[in-house]
């Protein structure tokens, strides 16, 4: 992130008023990269606490709980993977939405990322703008989650009845659907062909009786509300 243009404390730009009501956590052992994701968050209007490792991020989430967590992977004491399940451990964390940090970026390290559980994988270095992409499409996708489950208390029993036809493939392809990922970064992911991942895309379209694509992102939503509380 060396190339990343922060923006000056003293330029004060506009917060987003609405982004104040959510609390972030980044772990990260770089102190200049730490301190610039913080101000980079800040400054949209984020409330933001940065700690260095994943003993000091544990400690941080008994005292408030975040509604984001950003966390690299290669830190000391403590490897994020190791924090995740850490995070994961207690059932009223499980929802915490969870986004590794990582110079790792090859698609073995991505998926293995993303098979842990992980919400997101930002590989370094990245811009301010995929940062706050990153963390806005994560909390807008929960905030839909818990406004599905708050409404409706989740799936109904057809579609539930409907989700359990789907193949463990297809349960794994609608889950990186409901993470926004593309044909292409699902392939890559899962280690098959786009042209592949549109047959079950297809397949799953019929299955669940979506009349398009938008739609099949609703049952992704649905699919990511029901199979995480199966897993706690």
């Amino acid at each position: 992130m060396n190339e990343t243009k922060v923006p000056s404390k003293d330029s004060k730009p506009q917060a987003n008023e609405a982004n104040k009501q959510f609390s972030l956590l980044i772990v990260e052992d770089e102190p200049a990269l730490r301190s610039n994701m913080e101000l980079i968050l800040k400054l949209e209007g984020y409330s933001v606490r940065a700690v260095a490792d994943g003993f000091a991020g544990l400690n941080l989430i008994r005292s408030k709980r975040p509604d984001l967590i950003l966390c690299d992977i290669l830190i000391p004491g403590m490897d994020g993977y190791a924090f995740h399940e850490a995070v994961k451990g207690f059932t009223h964390l499980t929802s915490i939405p969870f986004l590794f940090v990582s110079a790792l970026n090859s698609s073995e390290q991505v998926r293995r990322g993303m098979n842990a559980g992980a919400d997101d994988y930002l590989t370094k270095p990245f811009t301010a703008e995929d940062l706050l992409a990153a963390v806005s499409a994560r909390l807008r996708r929960f905030a839909s989650l818990r406004t599905v489950t708050k409404s409706r208390g989740g799936p109904t029993e057809e579609e539930m009845r409907k989700l359990q036809l789907i193949t463990p493939r297809e349960r794994e392809i609608l889950l990186l659907v409901a993470k926004g990922k593309s044909s292409r970064l699902i392939g890559e992911l899962l280690f098959i062909s786009p042209r592949t991942v549109d047959v079950h895309r297809n397949r799953l379209l019929r299955k669940l009786g979506a009349a398009n694509a938008a739609s099949l992102a609703h049952w992704a939503t649905l699919a990511e509300h029901m199979f995480r509380i199966k897993v706690i």
